[in-house]
This record gives structure tokens, C-alpha cells and sequence, in this order.
């Protein structure tokens, strides 16, 4: 894995950095496989249990594809995985985006790939490739909407407009806002939260939720009740935890 492109474990996470500042950590070719590469390793580690995403330095989380190197990406842009490396796969395992300064383009793609995203306060989110008439490839135009509503969707979409961190935590596009410097800590505090809850009913939960969205009703909770069966043993064994007197007032909850 070439330099511009970290994967380390911290605790209970990966780290997945895109570190080339400067080009506001854009992807090329090489950075996009490299990408890739990092997430097979997350989700080749069992002990990893949360990928955070995240860009070195403080000035961009991912301006998006670096458009001087456009093509070395244009051969991936039928690529299964999605041309910004694993954009079009699906985790089995929570991800988090620990975001500072840019988050634009194939950078926001990127987030929105992420279950969870901590921006830090002067963040800047949005697609200003509509001026340019670079279409949204790696996600952005089905992700954004399932996130914040179609119509909110659409007026990031359309216009192209830049939203800053406190309309983003409004609109339900960034799950946190944290003062500026504190996004990566944060966000790794959240992946030892997520990671000390039972695993097994959190992760069917997890994909109950993701499986399920756009199905009819029904459908969805047929495969919810599903998901129910296969974690009865470990749901008995919490319910007797509790009944034992652990997690009163609603202590331990939240991460």
C-alpha cells in the first residue's frame, strides 16, 4: 500500500487514511486501488470491528477524484468495487467518517459510504462538481437521498451548493459536529463504543436496517423477525443481564 494511502489499527478500529494534502487527499488511480486494498484488510480482520475513513492534515477529509489525474481513474469507472475504490460494496461491519475542512465530490461519495459521520466544526460538505458536469458515480445520487430525504437530497445534488458543518448536523447529513481538531478522536471513541456492545445482534441489526430500506413493509419485517430468531440465544442472555440489575437508568447506552 503506497504511502498516500494508511491502514493501522487503533483499539478496536482500522484507520483508513488518504493522506496526500497536497491535493486536499483527492484519489487517484494508485490512491483509489490502494482504497480498496485497505478495506479487503478491515474486512479480512476479524478483530477490527469499525473502518473509520479519514484524510490526513485538517485542511480536507477528500476533495474527491484529483481531476489533473483523471485518467488514471478512468478505467475503474466500471469497476464492481466503484472507481473510488469500494464505493459500490457493502461493509459487513460499521464504518465511520472522521471529517475535517473539504468534504467534497467523490470525497462526500466517501462519507456518505460511511454508516456514521463526525465533521468537525468549519467542515464543508458538498458536490461542486455540477459546475464542471462531472457526474455523481460512487454513490452520491442513492446515498445522499436514503440519508437526508429526497428533497433535501436534491438541492445538493442539483445546485451543487456547499453546506457548512451546522446546516449539515440539521439536515441529518452529519451525524456530529465536534470542535475542530477533535474529529479523528471522536470518531474512534465512537468505534470503542460500537465495538464493546454484543457483536452478533448489533451487526444483524445493522444489516436489517441496511437490507431493508426501499423494501415494502412487510418484506422488511419479515427479514427483521429473521434477523430475531438467529440472535434469540444471545438476546436471552442480555434480557437476563439486565434482569440482573446491569444497565439500570439507562446507563451504558449511547456511545
Amino acid at each position: 500500500m503506497p504511502d498516500e494511502v494508511r491502514y493501522e489499527r487503533i483499539g478496536a478500529a482500522a484507520v483508513l487514511t488518504i493522506d496526500r494534502p497536497e491535493r486536499r487527499n483527492a484519489v487517484d488511480g494508485p490512491t483509489a486501488e490502494a482504497l480498496k486494498s485497505g478495506y479487503e484488510s478491515f474486512e479480512a480482520d476479524d478483530e477490527a470491528r469499525v473502518l473509520v475513513l479519514t484524510g490526513g492534515g485538517d485542511v480536507a477529509f477528500c476533495a474527491g477524484a484529483d481531476l489533473k489525474a483523471i485518467d488514471t481513474l478512468s478505467t475503474r469507472i466500471p469497476d464492481r468495487a466503484g472507481p473510488l475504490g469500494f464505493t459500490r460494496l457493502t461493509p459487513s461491519k460499521p464504518t465511520l467518517a472522521a471529517i475535517s475542512g473539504w468534504c467534497l465530490a467523490g470525497g462526500l461519495e466517501l462519507a456518505l459510504w460511511c454508516d456514521l459521520r463526525i465533521a468537525a466544526e468549519g467542515s464543508q460538505l458538498g458536490f461542486p462538481e455540477r459546475r464542471w458536469g462531472v457526474p455523481l458515480i460512487d454513490g452520491g445520487t442513492q446515498r445522499l437521498p436514503r440519508i437526508v430525504g429526497l428533497g433535501r437530497g436534491l438541492d445538493l445534488i442539483l445546485t451543487g451548493r456547499i453546506v457548512a458543518s451546522d446546516e449539515a448536523l440539521a439536515m441529518g447529513l452529519v451525524t456530529e459536529v465536534v470542535p475542530a481538531g477533535r474529529h479523528l478522536e471522536r470518531a474512534l471513541e465512537m468505534a470503542e463504543g460500537l465495538a464493546s456492545f454484543p457483536q452478533q445482534t448489533m451487526l444483524a441489526d445493522r444489516r436489517a436496517a441496511i437490507e431493508g430500506f426501499g423494501l415494502p413493509l412487510d418484506a422488511g419485517l419479515a427479514l427483521e423477525a429473521q434477523s430475531g430468531l438467529e440472535t434469540l440465544a444471545v438476546a436471552q442472555q442480555g434480557a437476563a443481564r439486565f434482569a440482573g440489575g446491569e444497565g439500570r437508568g439507562g446507563s451504558g447506552a449511547g456511545v
